[in-house]
């Protein structure tokens, strides 16, 4: 059996600093420190090439437990629904209405962020409530 390795997810976006700003609020992440003989990610950011400044940016939990998230800048804008989307688990142990006040509340903070509320899918039996949502480009996430 092989290890398991350590991967980042990476997202396609217009602004990739705003949406990992955003990602960083949603998860308590944070941003990494910029690579050595800088000062800041700004002067990191002044020595690339202009077409290059401001096409990445990137977040890391801080415990080094969660995936790196990487955020490139794309030129063309999202056309279709997500292949892949985050889980975030606020919910996780509690079920009917404890479970919704959780998720409601965690949606709320959310929107302020700038998310989008889609739908809430409700429990059918088989899988709990969870909430649809869209992060401030549009790509789609859930509270679960």
């Amino acid at each position: 059996m092989s290890p398991v390795r350590r991967f980042q997810v990476t997202f396609d976006c217009a602004e990739p600093e705003r949406v990992a700003r955003f990602w960083c609020e949603v998860l308590g992440y944070v941003v990494p420190p910029p690579p050595e003989g800088f000062a800041g990610r700004d002067d990191f950011d002044r020595s690339l090439p202009a077409e290059q400044q401001g096409s990445a940016f990137a977040c890391v939990d801080p415990s080094g437990v969660g995936p790196r998230l990487f955020f490139q800048r794309v030129p063309e804008g999202k056309a279709a629904k997500n292949r892949l989307h985050l889980d975030v688990r606020v919910g996780t142990g509690l079920v009917g209405q404890e479970r919704l006040a959780a998720l409601e509340a965690e949606c709320a903070r959310l929107v302020a962020l700038g998310a989008t509320r889609v739908r809430v899918l409700l429990a059918d039996g088989y899988d709990e409530s969870c909430i649809v949502m869209q992060d401030i480009e549009g790509n789609e996430f859930c509270l679960d």
